[in-house]
């Protein structure tokens, strides 16, 4: 195992304290030139590197941006974490990415200047405790009114509307709808404007067709299957993301049921899986989002931000499984 060198271990060697040694490294000028020179001579010699982040945590001061996120099962967190670094790393800030469990560790104290979340499971209350002039937060998930965070969200409500009004401007009239929590902006957003859409066309849903899911693929597949059984599938199936929606394709190619000739299916995300799958979906430039959140983070820290919330444009991909 290979040992670091101290500023304890420079001082033994030094024949000095370590005060001494903190005094030459701090560039202060009361040692002596004959022992400054013999420390930073050792320090070389014994391969000493200054610990940057302890100082920075001193002075409360660190160029770290900490990203929370909660879901492991999302391809598209790599997406929106290489957005995030790469601006990060344009403007000299380091980057740790964390989940729930450690999260709120790193948004304590002095160890990071600011915080991007998209966590679900951290609650606004948290969120506004925490956020202040000096530890500003970028939400990707939510809206939150206060001064010290900003969202960059989707702009999931007009894109939706057009989906839906594409499909029904295609022939659809039968719709199954599979949704996400129901607690998440994305879900609300999405499902308002599908209603909304439908509703404007005269197009009756009834709430039997709405299924409840959590945006993962089980949940889909899991969904799907009960729809089957209830021997009246819809003629069109929109689901709040891809994941549900390639589960839903799974279950109905096992049930011999053939997309889109029997039942159409659409997604929204146009996961990394997505285009495998030939599915009609709505992409989302997550790099982008990433990238776009982490410059209104270091805009907030250094105090040129604005409190305007920022909606990114997404749009359609029509693939094969809508006919």
């Amino acid at each position: 195992m290979i040992k670091l060198v101290g500023l304890k271990d420079i001082a033994q060697a030094a024949g000095v304290s370590i005060s001494t040694v903190s005094n030459v490294l701090n560039g202060r000028k009361n040692v002596g030139k004959e022992t400054r020179d013999r420390i930073l001579q050792l320090c070389e010699e014994m391969g000493y590197q200054p610990n940057i982040m302890g100082k920075s945590l001193k002075k409360g001061q660190t160029n770290t941006i900490v990203f929370n996120f909660s879901d492991f099962e999302r391809s598209f967190y790599l997406k929106i974490i290489k957005g995030i670094h790469d601006y990060l790393t344009e403007n000299h800030f380091d980057l740790i990415v964390c989940t729930t469990n450690s999260s709120e560790n790193f948004m304590r104290g002095h160890f990071t200047q600011g915080a991007i979340v998209l966590d679900r499971k951290m609650t606004d209350a948290f969120l506004v405790s925490t956020a202040s002039s000096q530890f500003p937060i970028v939400v990707m998930d939510r809206i939150i009114e206060n001064e010290n965070i900003k969202s960059v969200i989707t702009e999931n409500y007009s894109v939706m509307c057009e989906l839906t009004q594409t499909l029904i401007d295609k022939g659809f009239r039968k719709f199954g709808y599979i949704g996400g929590y129901e607690s998440s902006l994305d879900h609300q957003e999405r499902y308002q404007a599908f209603i909304d859409t439908l509703t404007m066309n005269h197009i009756p849903f009834p709430r039997t067709k709405y299924y409840h899911g959590d945006f993962s693929e089980k949940s889909g597949y899991r969904v799907t299957n009960i729809l089957i059984l209830s021997n009246d599938l819809p003629e069109i199936l929109v689901c709040a993301n891809d994941n549900m929606a390639i589960g839903a394709i799974k279950a109905l190619r096992e049930n011999k049921i053939e997309v889109p000739k029997d039942i159409s299916v659409t997604g929204f995300d146009d996961s990394s899986n997505a285009e495998n799958f030939g599915l009609t979906t709505v992409t989302i430039p997550r790099y982008e989002s990433g990238y776009i959140a982490a410059k209104e983070l270091v805009e907030m820290i250094r105090g040129a931000g604005n409190q305007e919330d920022f909606k990114i444009t997404a749009k359609i991909n029509w693939r094969e499984t809508v006919r």
